[in-house]
């Protein structure tokens, strides 16, 4: 078995790209019914965002994306969306960056992989000159966005439209 720390070094963090598009799919079904039951089943689900992931890593919108692969295979992602805010007449940044689905296959969780992906998208946010990054953890991965400076707020209020999940809801 490899050392954890020796594995987090093997593992390469790189943009995707379209043709990643059906392996993030599968980590994408992976993380989220790894929380909650999957309503949809998983081969209908995989075909359906592989589409939608190829053709935003296609486009280079506001969507952005970060693997860690080891010898050809993706074992993480993290995904990145930008969002404009309106014009601002003070001295403040005019967009917000909202981290995604940062998921490392649970075998290599503990070599420091999520905090790579997690560094990808905060040097992307900085780059941009976002405002405020944000995100909804999971209770597991809690601790690695306190450990990056990320804070529970009291100044930001939700409203959601659907029932959440029973665990709590992670994007």
């Amino acid at each position: 078995m490899t050392h954890p720390s020796s594995t987090a070094v093997a593992i390469a963090i790189r943009p995707a790209g379209p043709d990643d598009a059906p392996a993030l799919a599968r980590l994408r079904f992976q993380f989220r019914a790894g929380l909650d039951a999957a309503q949809e089943p998983e081969g209908a689900f995989i075909q359906r965002c592989t589409e939608w992931m190829r053709e935003h890593l296609s486009r280079l919108d506001s969507w952005r994306c970060w693997v860690a692969e080891d010898a050809g295979t993706i074992r993480g992602m993290a995904w990145l969306l930008t969002l404009e805010k309106l014009p601002n007449p003070i001295a403040e940044p005019e967009r917000h960056g909202y981290v995604s689905s940062l998921y490392v296959e649970p075998a290599l969780r503990s070599g420091g992989i999520g905090s790579r992906l997690l560094d990808q998208c905060l040097r992307e946010c900085r780059a941009r000159s976002c405002d405020a990054v944000f995100l909804w953890p999971s209770p597991r991965s809690r601790s690695l966005y306190l450990r990056h400076g990320f804070a529970v707020r009291d100044d930001l209020m939700e409203l959601r439209l659907s029932a959440p999940p029973a665990h709590g809801g992670a994007a």
